[in-house]
């Protein structure tokens, strides 16, 4: 009879395979809790010696600050790693370090950033109130939310029973700042994204994106069927059969709805790549990716030539220089060519010039002080966090939690690639945020959700399977007794 001792330190050994066989054999798999810890760690000091860094060049001593936003970084990721090394233990070790990292160098930017503003608002005898503690509550609140999902999603398989409700609630969610009076759901720079309801805002699209996920992964493993049944070909192409575009259909509507309505490239984009990932995934067929590039083209250019705020976004963006709304992607090019190669140094530049460069434009903040190089390494950070979310893709067994982990992945991917096409005058502005690098609190509460889903099918992925149980030997029908059968009268 097989052994099974447990070490949450370092390794379990259950009385099973990992490999799912069934031979009843023991298997040692590493749960790698111990890296994690050594590479939170890491990220600590780093932050740590990076807000240092700000304060002597700025204020020529260290401030209070340091050891109160070191402290509550230490302790608040400290937390989470016991969290997952209670309820996820076989999750991706370098998931929760690779974005306690970004979330710590968007802390130090947007604390660098404060101390500008605060300048600024002293020398025009204005009052001001720093972001930085608020993303610290934030944070707080994202990593609660974090270990949440891993408490109570023990299976994400689970989240199939409710696929429907979700993309329900989803799309209600997305369209509910279109439809809300400005009182409610004002316009910011030229977009509808926010509600308010007193002193709380939140951003409706960081709930609906991770809804719409789920509802979208669940369809697609169901009727994975009717998009991979080709319809007639033409120009060598097999194309779909036209009942079947039903789907992709709805989610261009929605998408060019939320550009009409919302005034919301950034959403837009977001959302249709994301269904369109999704599907390439599922049935993996280009053909689906073309399709859906080519409506999403369409419907651009005819709101282009139908509506004046896409225009204003575009000429901002094909002229930053001379646009009149063009004013912050100039001052962000600006600033991203001072600091150049090398960067201008924590604390060295100017990036609190930018009109919401704790926001929209932090990424041009990072450029500015960490340069071309501190500005590519950033990017690493995130196409690594992103490789990991589609490893668990593809280690995880069941077709659901596939297209669910590699949804996820994409879209945090796809959402930096709009930021940052965005900042550098690649594509036009968006009102997305940087995910865990930006001050909002609903992007980072969304995201923290978005991490406990990745954590916990990478959980599901890499957890070795129980042993099938022995089903009991018939005997040879020459060696079974005979058994006499009354008849029944």
């Amino acid at each position: 009879m097989a052994a099974t001792s447990t070490n949450p330190d370092n390794r379990e050994t259950p009385g099973g395979p990992g490999t799912g066989k069934g031979t009843g054999a023991a298997t040692t798999t590493p749960t790698r809790r111990g890296t994690e810890l050594v590479l939170l760690a890491f990220a600590a000091v780093v932050v740590t010696c990076a807000l240092t860094l700000v304060n002597l060049n700025l204020e020529s001593q260290p401030a209070s600050q340091i050891l109160y936003y070191g402290l509550a970084f230490l302790a608040l990721f400290g937390l989470a790693h016991l969290a997952v090394r209670r309820w996820a233990p076989y999750a991706d070790p370098l998931i929760l370090p690779l974005v306690a990292f970004l979330n710590g160098l968007g802390l130090v930017l947007i604390h660098r950033i404060d101390i500008g503003n605060a300048a600024e608002a002293e020398r025009a005898g204005e009052s001001f109130g720093p972001a930085a503690p608020s993303q610290v509550l934030y944070t707080a609140l994202g990593l609660v939310l974090l270990a949440l999902v891993l408490v109570f999603v023990r299976d994400h398989r689970t989240l199939a029973k409710y696929s429907y409700t979700c993309g329900l609630v989803g799309l209600v969610a997305l369209a509910l700042p279109a439809v809300l009076p400005s009182m409610i759901a004002p316009n910011i720079n030229g977009a509808k994204l926010w509600i308010k309801l007193g002193p709380l805002s939140f951003q409706p699209a960081e709930l609906a994106k991770i809804l719409l996920l789920i509802f979208f992964a669940s369809f697609l493993v169901s009727k994975r069927e009717l998009f991979t049944t080709a319809g007639r070909r033409f120009l060598g192409i097999d194309l779909p059969r036209a009942r079947d575009l039903a789907p992709v259909l709805v989610a261009w509507a929605a998408s060019i709805g939320i550009v009409v309505l919302e005034r919301d490239l950034g959403t837009s984009l977001l959302f249709f790549g994301i269904v369109l990932v999704m599907i390439y995934i599922a049935t993996e067929r280009a053909v689906w990716i073309a399709i859906g590039l080519s409506l999403f083209a369409a419907g651009c250019l005819a709101a282009y030539s139908l509506f004046g705020h896409v225009q204003q976004r575009v000429d901002a963006w094909l002229n930053p220089m001379t646009s009149d709304s063009g004013y912050q992607l100039s001052e962000a090019l600006f600033g991203m060519a001072t600091g150049g190669i090398g960067g201008s140094g924590l604390g060295g530049g100017r990036p609190a010039i930018v009109p919401y460069a704790k926001n929209d434009f932090i990424l041009a903040a990072a450029a500015e002080e960490l340069g071309l190089l501190g500005l590519a390494a950033l990017l690493l950070v995130y196409l690594l966090l992103t490789a990991r979310g589609l490893r668990a893709a593809l280690a995880v067994r069941d077709s659901f939690g596939k297209l669910l982990a590699g949804g996820l992945g994409f879209a945090m991917l796809l959402q930096v690639f709009v930021i940052a096409g965005g900042v550098t005058g690649l594509i036009p502005l968006t009102g997305l945020t940087t995910p865990f690098l930006a001050a909002g609190g609903s992007s980072l509460v969304g995201n923290y959700v978005l991490v406990g889903l990745l954590l916990r099918i990478s959980d599901a992925s890499r957890r070795p399977q129980q042993p099938s149980k022995p089903q009991p030997q018939q005997p040879p029908i020459a060696e079974a007794h005979t058994e006499l059968v009354e008849r029944p009268r």
